[in-house]
């Protein structure tokens, strides 16, 4: 998929060099290294505006550095972009860089994970509360509430990491016999859990009865560990978030459960509200807003939009595997 995005975003750089008269829209997300991010940005570059042509868009990637997306957004400023989306690395520096696109009167929508700043037109994405809440809540029932978690966190300083996280504490509030015995972050990378969870077993041995981990990579990071171990996998409550193609192959398998993140209904929320604070009469052109009837449009002035969770269970997970091929 990576390749492909890549060339679908420098083509649309490039019929933004040729149409300077159409509306120009950036968006910088924190990092395309990773399944959930590319299916966000897959999703962006076919809205269906920017393949009508009515704007153009490029994405940039952060490559998981708020310097580089703060010197992104000085070129979208420099350049004169008519609007951005944003999907920040860091809660609190990203804030310098949004701070700067309002001066120079751009509006900025955020999209998935949130920046501390008051001056964004809107933002589109998921209760991450929730969702850290949901997945930790699976693990403690399937354990009975007793014993041994670890719990591996996405970047420190993300909003997603941060709320997360309070997720995570307020299901294990609910079940105080509940030890977690390691919590640490592994940056949403599949191979720094597998890491993490390998040095984890070596000293905990069995003892560890289940896994948090805040995304779906860094979950599979920890199955991989635990079936090198030579551990029934099954033997071990682990959880993800994002529904990512891997974790769903690995709920139908039954060794994880994991929820799903709309990355692409985010994505192409945040495209249409872009869009419309730049041209006023503008109506949503994608079908997301059909699909959650819960998130009304509103005429794209709400602050904020919530793209619901999805579960993935043994009956939407074959449908689900069949939207990705």
């Amino acid at each position: 998929m990576k390749s492909l995005l890549t060339a679908s975003i420098l083509a649309l750089g490039a019929a933004g060099a040729l149409a300077q008269d159409k509306p120009r829209i950036g968006a910088t997300v924190y990092g395309l290294n990773a399944e959930f991010m590319q299916i966000w940005a897959d999703a962006a570059a076919n809205h269906p505006a920017v393949k009508e042509g009515l704007v153009d868009l490029t994405v940039f990637d952060g490559r998981y550095d708020a310097l580089v997306q703060q010197e992104q957004f000085e070129t979208m400023i420099t350049e004169g972009y008519d609007a951005i989306v944003f999907v920040p690395h860091d809660i609190e520096a990203g804030a310098a860089a949004v701070d700067a696109a309002a001066e120079a009167g751009i509006p900025v929508i955020g999209s998935n994970t949130r920046v501390n700043s008051d001056k964004l037109k809107s933002y589109v994405g998921s209760d991450d509360v929730q969702s850290g809440y949901m997945e930790a809540k699976y693990v403690l029932d399937k354990i009975g509430c007793k014993g041994n978690v670890v719990i591996i966190e996405g970047p420190i300083g993300q909003s997603a990491q941060i709320q997360r996280l309070e997720g995570n504490m307020k299901a294990l509030a609910e079940c105080p016999e509940v030890k977690v015995l390691e919590q640490q972050t592994a940056n949403w990378s599949r191979a720094e859990g597998q890491s993490l969870m390998e040095n984890w077993l070596t000293k905990h041995g069995e003892a560890i009865n289940g896994v948090i981990g805040q995304n779906d990579e860094m979950a599979l990071g920890a199955i991989e560990a635990i079936k090198a171990a030579d551990i029934d996998v099954t033997t071990i409550a682990i959880a993800g978030i994002d529904g990512v193609t891997d974790a769903l192959t690995a709920v139908k398998a039954g060794d994880m459960a994991s929820i799903l993140q709309d990355g692409a209904a985010q994505a192409q929320g945040a495209v249409d509200l872009a869009i419309a604070a730049v041209l006023p009469d503008y109506q949503p052109k994608s079908d997301i807003w059909a699909k959650y009837t819960d998130m009304p449009w509103n005429g794209g002035k709400d602050a904020e939009y919530n793209v619901p969770w999805t579960p993935v269970t043994a009956e939407n997970v074959d449908a689900l595997l069949a939207e990705r091929q």
